[in-house]
């Protein structure tokens, strides 16, 4: 009997990068946020040290790690699988290759002296692992098609969707040449009234020279007016969409309902079977507003690695000094954090 194949752990490479992906596409669990091209918008956007690793055995890859290295003297050493965005983790096709995976995640927690590693797993790979929970993901069956779903998501979200058709709001599949500028302004809005530091445009135009071909940006319009707007992810029969905004000058003609609803339809109709509307925590208000669609909660489990003697981290929204920052960044001038906040929203991954 021959002994048993040994498992490599490698880095990846630009030779590499097609053989990762089309290991990607052929597993059922994968998540498009897994994909090599996301190291190369994380590099570009964020100036983040991409550390993706896969494994073989025999010459073939059997398991990869999207994993990205953050260090800075004031928010500290740490790994993440995958940063800013909702899913990641070790995606492999056999137990070797996940334990050859973990144990280097585990060796680079180490070597480059870090707090903890993050992977973003919807199903955990230990259960003994320490893990945050408190996450779930928001996805609806678009098996029923468009007509069945127009009818189940119930009176009070159809009539919202009415009353933006009234108020002559109008959908449409946006141009990223033409309008992904106009969704950054309003995004950028947005997230200065949510108290939150905001991406930096380049991050967005990277996502689309990427992936061209797995986006959907879907814009809703009061006349030259931007009233709201959306981008969506596609991979297989998945969409999720992942970023979106509305004016809040049109806030009261329900301008993010006629979004969501053309994006839903819009994925049914194209034979997609489920649409993610990204993660909430349970009993939210975000969470509220995606329950009233028909969206099942799914928990996430975000997996941590940590050196001897480390402890998970905990950045608990309820402190003090948290709520504070978010009052203070929401009375800033909206282009003051247009500036501000890329370079701080970096390290948060």
């Amino acid at each position: 009997m021959s002994p048993p194949a040994s498992v490599t752990v490698e880095e990846l490479t630009s030779a590499t990068e097609a053989e990762w992906d089309a290991f990607v596409a052929e597993q059922p669990r994968r998540s498009h946020y897994q994909r090599a091209g996301w190291a190369r918008v994380i590099r570009n956007a964020f100036g983040q040290k991409p550390a993706y690793r896969l494994a073989r055995v025999d010459g073939r890859i059997e398991g990869v790690l999207p994993l990205v290295a953050f260090a800075n003297p004031l928010f500290g050493r740490y790994l993440v699988s995958v940063p800013y965005l909702n899913r990641g983790g070790i995606l492999a096709a056999t137990d070797r290759a996940r334990d050859a995976l973990r144990a280097e995640a585990q060796q680079l927690v180490e070597s480059t002296r870090s707090a903890f590693c993050e992977l973003r797993h919807v199903e955990g790979i230990d259960p003994a692992l320490p893990a945050r929970e408190n996450k779930v993901s928001m996805s609806l069956s678009l098996e029923p098609g468009t007509e069945v779903l127009w009818k189940e998501i119930g009176a009070k979200v159809r009539n919202l969707v009415r009353k933006a058709e009234k108020n002559d709001l109008t959908v449409r599949e946006g141009d990223p040449a033409k309008d992904l500028g106009r969704f950054y302004d309003v995004f950028a809005e947005n997230m200065r009234d949510l108290g939150t530091p905001v991406y930096a445009r380049r991050f967005f135009e990277e996502v689309f020279r990427e992936f061209p071909d797995s986006l959907r940006l879907s814009v809703v319009e009061s006349g030259s007016d931007l009233a709201a707007a959306g981008i969506c992810i596609r991979d297989g029969g998945f969409t999720e969409i992942h970023w979106a905004a509305s004016s809040r000058e049109y806030l009261k003609f329900s301008p993010n309902m006629a979004l969501y609803w053309e994006a839903i339809s819009q994925a049914a109709e194209a034979g997609l079977t489920e649409f993610c509307f990204g993660r909430s925590t349970e009993g939210s208000g975000p969470y509220r507003f995606k329950k009233q669609w028909g969206a099942v909660p799914t928990p996430l489990r975000w997996e941590y690695l940590l050196p001897p003697g480390g402890e998970t981290p905990g950045l608990n929204p309820d402190n003090p000094k948290f709520r504070l920052a978010t009052r203070v960044w929401q009375r800033l001038p909206l282009p003051l954090t247009r500036v501000l906040g890329p370079p701080i929203v970096r390290h948060l991954p």
